[in-house]
């Protein structure tokens, strides 16, 4: 690693050190460390050496599911684990680039500093006190400083959708263009879910589906004013129906019946068994 490099390092651990007041001993040495195991594994285990960016791009979300839940689970052992795993990717993916005439491991850091640095002048800049939301606001400001076209742009088209409308409607909302309270909210729901309605009524297939998308849309907005995760949500919601049916499979099991064969009756007698079990 360079001198420029190991600079740059201590450039990130000092902004990170500044924001989170934390400074980790001999963090710079493990930094090191794995850019250098990394570009060994590029030349000599053949596994790594075929990787290309593209292939390590489903892999690369994987992980970061795993980070997140272990962060639902509040598993901080397995956090520090899919962290790691996390931070290989970016080693490894910096390491291609890097041999391809991209950008180094080093340009990374140097970017993800100065945008630090940029981001927050109310901490690197003239000290300022101020309010969360005006915050926010300055920070979409400077990201339209830096190039972007339009307060809504930079949500990843991949992201799971209900976190994607959750994100477009965070950025709108920090210039202003957002619902006064949670009773406007509601009566948004309740009007796309008439419509709705009235879609599945005239047998429009087009029409259903663009409704029916209005009206998640209008319920992610009015989770945001209940504070409550919609992704978070259906994500328990789906758990939950998990357990509740794996619980309707064990009691049939255990009576020596065949689920296929059992009768809606049945299913539910059992479904409304499990919500007081599991």
């Amino acid at each position: 690693m360079t001198t420029a490099t190991i600079a740059s390092l201590e450039l990130f651990i000092y902004v990170a050190a500044h924001i989170r007041k934390e400074y980790y001993v001999g963090y710079e040495g493990e930094f090191k460390r794995l850019a250098e195991i990394v570009k060994r594994l590029r030349t000599e285990c053949p596994w790594d050496r075929e990787q290309t960016h593209e292939s390590l791009r489903q892999s690369f979300i994987e992980e970061t599911y795993e980070a997140i839940e272990a962060i639902d689970h509040n598993n901080w052992q397995d956090l520090r684990n899919e962290l790691g795993d996390v931070l290989l990717h970016v080693a490894l993916q910096s390491a291609i680039a890097e041999e391809q005439h991209e950008f180094s491991l080093e340009e990374v850091i140097r970017h993800i500093n100065e945008k630090l640095i940029r981001r927050h002048p109310h901490v690197f800049g003239e000290k300022s006190n101020v309010d969360l939301s005006t915050q926010k606001r300055n920070w979409e400001k400077i990201k339209l400083s830096e190039g972007r076209h339009s307060v809504v742009e930079g949500v990843p088209k991949e992201m799971p959708a209900l976190l994607q409308a959750l994100r477009l409607q965070e950025k709108a909302s920090k210039v202003g263009f957002d619902w006064s309270d949670a009773g406007e909210v509601w009566n948004k729901v309740t009007e796309e879910f008439r419509e709705l309605q009235d879609a599945v009524s005239e047998g429009t297939k087009k029409i259903i589906q663009e409704e029916f998308g209005d009206l998640l849309f209008s319920l992610v907005n009015y989770s945001r004013f209940l504070r409550v995760n919609p992704e978070h949500s259906l994500r328990e919601s789906s758990d939950k129906f998990v357990r509740r049916f794996q619980y309707i499979e064990r009691r049939l099991e255990n009576e020596g019946k065949d689920i296929y064969k059992s009768t809606l009756a049945e299913l539910d007698v059992l479904w409304n068994e499990s919500k007081g079990t599991v």
